[in-house]
């Protein structure tokens, strides 16, 4: 890998399914920024089937 990762991810990856009142957060993943910030490295833990991807700053209480 050219590119140097942190130790800890920058973003957090999650599968969101459903909408309003219904919806679910599965975390599946974590993401690192690239050094000039015009990208991500991605590791999954597991492949959606369904929903959507979400990448997001980790909340403070995930960063510990």
């Amino acid at each position: 890998m050219t590119q140097k990762q942190s130790k800890r991810p920058s973003h957090a990856v999650y599968v969101v399914e459903g909408e309003g009142d219904k919806v679910h957060w599965t975390k599946i993943g974590a993401a690192w920024t690239h050094e000039d910030g015009e990208g991500y490295n991605v590791t999954l833990s597991a492949l959606p089937l369904n929903g959507r991807l979400v990448i997001r700053k980790p909340k403070d209480e995930e960063r510990s």
